[in-house]
């Protein structure tokens, strides 16, 4: 009993490791997303009314993937490695956003942003856990 508490114990920083790993994926996920977004919107007729779907959207898919790819490593705990990964995720793009946007608030929408990076994270968690190599 005394050597699981010690493996567990020496797990939980590369298990945190790899949910920082997944947060990070999903932001460069995010990112190639929004430029290919950005070149759509540029070079054909798309309105850019479906900006805000489009964010929401990607965001979510991205915090999937990468609540997906930290979770399949861990192999346990996906509700919660999943939320977290959502969780930083969010807190990374709203410590930048309040850094090189003027004006910057935090609003009903923020908080429904949240939301959805949370659930989205813990659905991408739930199903990397359960994905067998």
């Amino acid at each position: 009993m005394e050597n699981v508490k010690k493996l567990e114990e020496n797990t939980k920083p590369r298990n945190f490791l790899k949910i920082i790993k997944g947060s990070v994926i999903s932001i460069v996920l995010t990112l190639v997303l929004l430029l290919i977004t950005t070149l759509i919107l540029t070079y054909t007729n798309v309105s850019e009314n479906i900006i805000p779907t489009a964010v929401i959207a990607i965001s979510a898919i991205s915090i999937l993937i990468g609540s997906v790819l930290s979770s399949m490593n861990i192999k346990k705990n996906g509700l919660v490695n999943g939320a977290l990964v959502g969780a930083i995720y969010m807190i990374v793009i709203y410590l930048l956003s309040s850094l090189t946007i003027t004006g910057f608030t935090i609003n009903i929408k923020t908080v429904i942003m949240l939301a959805i990076s949370i659930v989205a994270g813990i659905i991408g968690g739930i199903i990397g856990v359960n994905i067998h190599k």
